[in-house]
């Protein structure tokens, strides 16, 4: 069957049931029917999060149809919890770029899927709506003050940096002109539209610690300058009052359930090649005050998610991972090792001998925050026992712990294996989590120490644009912010046909671009675009919906 018919069989559990797992008290749910409810921020206790136990789900660095992270996170906190040990399974919500464009639905898959799976898929709870309305509501506000004759504050149109968005890959809004057909239309300027994935909106809420934080931040959102020069804020436009109204839903945290009803807490969806690539941090520490362990994932590879959840959320938020899982499957190490993608599900033990030293460098990165990884082997049906035992010979000979998962397969059941491999980490207690780098060091020390450290690059060069960024930031006073890289996920480098492990490389910044609200800077490397597009052959064109109201195609 497929992941739809898989979800459309199984009978979901009354969300007030999944709430009584967790200890919520009934009234404290904020109903979206029988299977969704918001959860209050109280809630978090700061004692039991300190308490509790974090597991972070990343991977190597991907074939372009994902290895299977979201699948992993769900079947190892079902196995967790199998086993007697309380996990909550803490996720992103997904964008609906993805679901209609290259990967369909990201709910996880098979017998390791969160629930209700379409309505997760499209729309949940109106998050990313909110989130869309808020920043194209500064959007207007912007706007509007450059248009006014009575309350401008002096907007130099050609320096304002904020874009509109909208949930949705299409290129053709990547570059735009607005204000055309005459004086009361606005005034004419070039602009465009972000993805709101990758909106800093998405990024300040999954940072904010609370409503009054989230409404500290969005004042500080930079927008552009004066004709006199001087920086204009957000709090200029007198905006963040309206902006966190908007917001003041989208704050709470999603509670749903798996397929074998284990506590799933979503939230928030930044993508990881061009935003921080994790949850929120209220959902975090609210399963965190909820259960004794939470497995959490980071998007893409260890390179991009868990690089940026350790070094930007971690840090922010004071968490620190007790273990990490390590996703790898046979198809994206045949991928690396050269194999074309049309034949990775053809045997082929020497193109997986090949690609291992992708897999080995995620793992020397997770080594260098001070953390012991598991690798997961995400088996498919396609994978047989001889390349599984190139991949485990090979971790055994680096000392680093492997199992092999069949999430997909048989749920919670086919990650018991994962699962007792991270309790033994956990119970080990070595993993001592320690950022790669000191926030307070210059900027392009941060970013030259993720480029070579994690990326292996030799070198990083910086265009004009990026050299002229650098000087703007170190204006305003910004240089003590982390590092935010946006980079494409199919390579360790900035190029993404250069697969497997390269070196000698260098990677180029071509601007720089702020986000002093989340409080964080994004330098965009090689070709990358804040706003994605369609493949030839988009997901949505195989979706389709019957008369009554069957959703078909979505995975």
């Amino acid at each position: 069957m497929t992941d739809a018919e898989i979800a459309a069989k199984h009978e979901l559990i009354h969300i007030n049931e999944i709430a009584e797992k967790l200890n919520i008290p009934l009234e404290e749910l904020e109903l979206y029917g029988k299977y969704k409810a918001k959860l209050p921020l109280h809630i978090i206790d700061p004692e039991k999060v300190e308490k509790s136990n974090l597991v972070l789900v990343t991977a190597i660095s991907p074939t372009p149809a994902g290895e299977g992270k979201t699948t992993m996170t769900i079947g190892l906190a079902q196995a967790m919890n199998r086993l007697g040990h309380q996990t909550t399974a803490v996720l992103r919500e997904p964008s609906l770029g993805p679901v209609f464009g290259i990967k369909g639905g990201a709910a996880g898959g098979g017998y390791s899927q969160v629930l209700p799976m379409e309505e997760i898929n499209l729309h949940f709870t109106g998050d990313f709506s909110a989130i869309e309305k808020a920043n194209n509501l500064l959007a207007a506000l912007i706007d509007n003050n450059i248009q006014s004759k009575t309350e401008s504050i002096g907007i130099d149109p050609r320096t304002v940096t904020w874009k509109r968005v909208m949930d949705m890959n299409d290129r053709s809004l990547r570059n735009i002109v607005i204000g055309l057909g005459g004086r009361g239309s606005g005034i004419p300027r070039e602009t465009g539209f972000d993805i709101t994935a990758a909106s800093e909106i998405m990024a300040i809420l999954c940072l904010s610690k609370d409503l009054s934080d989230l409404k500290e931040r969005l004042g500080k959102i930079f927008v552009g300058f004066k004709y006199d020069r001087s920086p204009v804020y957000a709090k200029d436009l007198h905006a963040p009052g309206a902006m966190t109204a908007l917001l003041k839903d989208a704050i709470k945290p999603n509670l749903v359930q798996t397929m074998e009803g284990t506590p799933a807490i979503i939230h928030g969806g930044p993508f990881a090649n061009i935003a921080q690539g994790t949850n929120s941090v209220i959902a975090t520490k609210m399963g965190m005050s909820l259960s004794e362990y939470v497995i959490t994932e980071a998007g893409f590879g260890a390179d991009l998610g868990a690089e940026k959840f350790l070094d930007i959320k971690c840090v922010s938020a004071g968490l620190a991972p007790k273990a990490v899982v390590v996703v790898a499957t046979i198809r994206a190490l045949k991928y690396h090792g050269g194999a074309d993608l049309k034949e990775l599900k053809t045997p082929n033990a020497e193109a997986v001998q090949k690609g291992l030293v992708n897999m080995e460098k995620h793992l020397e990165n997770i080594y260098q925050f001070g953390l012991q990884p598991v690798v997961a082997i995400n088996r498919f049906v396609s994978d047989t026992d001889e390349e599984v035992e190139v991949i485990k010979k090979r971790c055994n000979e680096l000392g680093c712990r492997v199992a092999v998962s069949q999430a997909w397969e048989k749920g919670g059941e086919g990650s018991e294996e994962v699962a007792k491999n991270v309790m033994a980490i956990i119970d080990s207690g070595k993993s001592n989590f320690k950022p790669l780098y000191d926030w307070d060091l210059p900027v392009k020390e941060k970013i030259e120490t993720i480029a070579t450290k994690v990326y292996g690059a030799a070198e990083v060069e910086y265009s004009v644009e990026a050299k002229a960024n650098l000087r703007r930031i170190k204006k305003l006073g910004l240089e003590h912010l982390p590092i935010c890289m946006a980079k494409t996920q199919k390579s360790l480098s900035d190029d993404p046909k250069l697969l497997g492990r390269p070196s000698g490389f260098t990677i180029t910044v071509r601007e720089i671009e702020i986000a002093a609200g989340a409080g964080f800077l994004i330098p965009i490397t090689g070709k990358m675009m804040r706003m994605p597009g369609l493949p030839s052959i988009p997901a949505a064109n195989h979706m389709d919906i019957d008369t009554q109201g069957n959703i078909t195609g979505l995975f």
